[in-house]
């Protein structure tokens, strides 16, 4: 099948150079679900396609990449408000703790789903780990809650699959239950699980580093191993809470001395760091993940991202997740994003609308790995898209049409979004049919939950 765009106003985000790649009005070309072309003007002579998609002049840019998510939080927002991060956590997690595969499930196809109706078609996923939350006291979990059984994981995978949203899988380790051997063996059973999916949705498997949380002493060596064994990655929530930082940034030299640092490693939020941390993090090849939102939801604080851009460190921007966002709003997170920088900086230039962008998109794509795949509109890339309207409602002049994207752009100009070409969401409506079952079990959530204690 193929499909032809044309009178659009194309935003493609191209990889090796910092300039948005825009065209006023252009035309893409998609075969077989990837952009085979593109170019500025009318298509060329000869060209013919099975769908054509005349945009009269809207935007289509690249669906958004978010590099750090929780997707099965999507019927949990507005818990914990009063709450910094382990307090949040509590509510949140302290629901999960309760909740089963299938409940997992269909929060999962609902935060996925969200997650497309807001032009957000590929995501670094953490799944809610096997081993149950536990409060943290002093900056430290005791390690042994009991282990659900690995179906929790799996179902938590197959709700991205059968959402149609392209995923990286994260999964815990939980080293704290079970010897080495059950470890690692349930660790691969849980990368065997994602690597069986079609690997067009299914863009990979990683950790979900938690040396942040564990009080296992090895807990690194575990992931480093696994890491190495399974060719994955790894990101990590870390130095995210103003609670206990002594703590938490003495757990950055166990990831360090492990060698994690340059086997595809990804620090998460990264908030609470020194300068020393921040250049030993360069040094080593890490990456980071941003979650402005997030970040200010929980107080967590204003992580230094241009200062660690001009170190030299590769940044990606994530959503997190609907009970920390609360509405899964790339435009909304984006501009916090620059707004926050430049509060802090006092400097306009900290971050500009373009460079915003392209952490959102490529750059989120480039640290988990999948930007060969997504994050931009190239030929030979998935045809993964978002169609948004400047006229409806109307911004006005675009006299900076790239910056006004990010500016004046919100989830009420987005028409459609497609992956692979193929329309997943048009006006906010799911084309999924699972869309509405999804629903109606997300919000089956608050009398199961009054079952178990109201979270706070």
């Amino acid at each position: 099948m193929s499909l032809l765009v044309t009178s659009a106003r194309l935003i493609t985000i191209p990889a090796g150079t910092d300039d948005p790649g825009f065209i006023d009005r252009g035309w893409m070309l998609v075969e077989n679900g990837r952009i085979s072309a593109l170019g500025a003007g009318d298509p060329p002579t000869g060209t013919r396609a099975d769908r054509t998609l005349d945009v009269a002049g809207a935007f289509v840019a690249p669906g958004f990449v978010s590099s750090h998510s929780h997707l099965f939080t999507s019927g949990l927002r507005g818990l914990g408000v009063a709450e910094t991060l382990y307090g949040w956590c509590d509510s949140m997690l302290g629901t999960t703790a309760h909740m089963s595969p299938e409940q997992i499930y269909w929060s999962t196809v609902h935060g996925a789903l969200d997650f497309l109706s807001h032009g957000v078609t590929t995501a670094y996923n953490f799944t809610d780990p096997l081993q149950a939350w536990e409060p943290m006291v002093d900056g430290r979990r005791a390690g042994t809650a009991p282990l659900r059984d690995l179906r929790y994981h799996t179902r938590q995978a197959d709700g991205c699959r059968d959402a149609g949203i392209r995923f990286v899988d994260a999964a815990g380790m939980d080293v704290t239950v079970g010897d080495e051997d059950e470890v690692f063996a349930r660790f691969a059973a849980e990368v065997a699980h994602t690597r069986s999916m079609n690997p067009e949705l299914a863009l990979g498997s990683s950790i979900m580093g938690q040396v942040q949380w564990s009080p296992h002493p090895a807990a690194a060596e575990f992931e480093v191993e696994a890491m190495r064994r399974h060719g994955v990655t790894n990101q990590a929530h870390f130095l995210e809470s103003p609670e206990a930082v002594g703590h938490q940034q003495s757990k950055f030299a166990l990831y360090r001395d492990a060698g994690a640092l340059g086997l595809g490693f990804v620090f998460g939020h990264f908030i609470q760091t020194t300068p020393e941390i921040i250049d030993e993090a360069v040094a080593g090849g890490a990456a980071m993940s941003w979650q402005p939102a997030s970040n200010g939801r929980l107080a967590s604080g204003i992580a230094l991202v241009p200062e660690m851009i001009e170190r030299g460190m590769r940044v990606g921007v994530g959503l997190d997740d609907q009970a920390c966002t609360d509405v899964s709003d790339p435009w909304q997170n984006m501009r916090i994003g620059i707004f926050a920088q430049r509060a802090r900086t006092h400097d306009p230039r900290s971050i500009m609308p373009e460079q915003m962008l392209r952490l959102h998109t490529l750059g989120a794509a480039e640290i988990m790995g999948v930007d060969d795949r997504v994050g931009s509109l190239e030929p030979g890339k998935f045809a993964d898209f978002v169609v948004v309207n400047p006229l409806s409602p109307d911004v006005g002049p675009l006299w900076h049409p790239v910056r006004s994207y990010v500016l004046s752009m919100t989830p009420r100009n987005l028409e459609a979004v497609y992956v692979g070409g193929e329309l997943v969401n048009a006006g906010g409506a799911s084309k999924n049919p699972l869309a509405a079952e999804a629903t109606a079990r997300v919000h089956e959530l608050p009398e199961f939950i009054t079952d178990h204690g109201h979270p706070r």
